[in-house]
């Protein structure tokens, strides 16, 4: 199968790498500028004692031609529909789409432009950023991919697509209930983002200070907002989240936080708003995901303005 990898960040970079070491044929939609990047200095993925490099298939939108049987969307959300536009020539009747972003905005959006047959859903969970020469620099050995039919169930497409996708690599698994898988990792995204967001600095940074419980805090309104929706989180899930986020000497923060200090615009918006919007609705109260979302939005705003 023929695998189109939509941007060549922190996170499809890696994946897509991962991929491509292990043999699949693997092409990066990326922007000019990202594709002079990698064609001089690779696709380099770097951290926890090893390096990686892989000279990538690289094609930018004008270029795309023909259409690929699996299309893995990992984007910023501020950037989804510039990317539906960029995959349209790529996409066929029989193409299947795998979004690997935060929240779940994103899913209305993509069944509108691809139908909703054309989409599964999806959930990767890997703690990377780019450095100053655009290499991924992995931050902890964290890395897992699962997919599956968004009306639930396993289909016989979802284990095609497991043909090509497991063993590359990263652990990798096909759930019955993806939904639920989003909206679990959607708690982990959140309670790290706002963990760090408040507090401005890693995990090990708040306990350090004293805010070893604020994890355990914002894990469980997050949570509380996931069973309300008709995900509850089970109890061994939701004590890895907390013990991730109370760990001392924890250098680990959310993609959102590397974001709001970098100066640059953060997904505020779909991992905090929309989490806080709906926690409204089903009448779930979240004090500090408010918090914590109030202080990403002035961080936005300031931006907006230029300041």
């Amino acid at each position: 199968m023929r695998i189109l990898v939509v941007g060549a960040g922190a996170t499809g970079g890696y994946f897509g790498a991962r991929l491509h070491e292990a043999g699949r044929d693997v092409t990066f939609l990326v922007r000019p500028r990202r594709a002079e990047q990698l064609r001089v200095r690779g696709l380099r993925i770097t951290g926890l004692g090893r390096e990686t490099v892989v000279t990538p298939n690289l094609v930018i939108a004008p270029e795309l031609a023909g259409h690929y049987d699996i299309v893995l969307m990992s984007v910023k959300a501020t950037t989804l529909p510039q990317a539906v536009e960029d995959t349209a020539a790529a996409v066929g009747p029989r193409t299947v789409v795998v979004p690997f972003l935060n929240g779940l905005a994103h899913l209305d959006g993509l069944a509108k432009a691809y139908g909703s047959d054309g989409v599964l859903g999806g959930v990767v969970r890997v703690i990377t950023t780019l450095d100053d020469e655009g290499d991924i620099v992995q931050l902890a050995p964290l890395s897992d991919m699962t997919i599956g039919e968004l009306a639930g169930g396993v289909s016989d497409r979802v284990r095609r697509v497991e043909e090509v996708l497991a063993d590359a690599g990263f652990d990798f698994a096909v759930s019955p209930d993806i939904r639920s898988a989003m909206w679990h990792k959607w708690v982990f995204i959140s309670t790290l983002g706002a963990l760090n967001t408040l507090v401005r600095g890693t995990v090990g940074e708040a306990v350090e200070a004293g805010a070893g419980q604020l994890g355990a805090q914002l894990a469980a309104e997050a949570a509380q907002v996931s069973a309300a929706a008709g995900h509850p989180m089970p109890e061994p899930a939701l004590a890895n989240v907390i013990a991730f986020t109370s760990r001392a000497g924890s250098a680990d923060t959310a993609s959102l936080y590397r974001d709001l200090v970098a100066g640059q615009p953060t997904e505020a918006e779909q991992i905090l708003g929309d989490l806080t919007a709906r926690a409204s609705a089903l009448g779930v109260s979240t004090p500090l995901l408010d918090l914590a979302t109030a202080n990403l939005r002035v961080h936005e705003n300031r931006l907006a303005r230029g300041a």
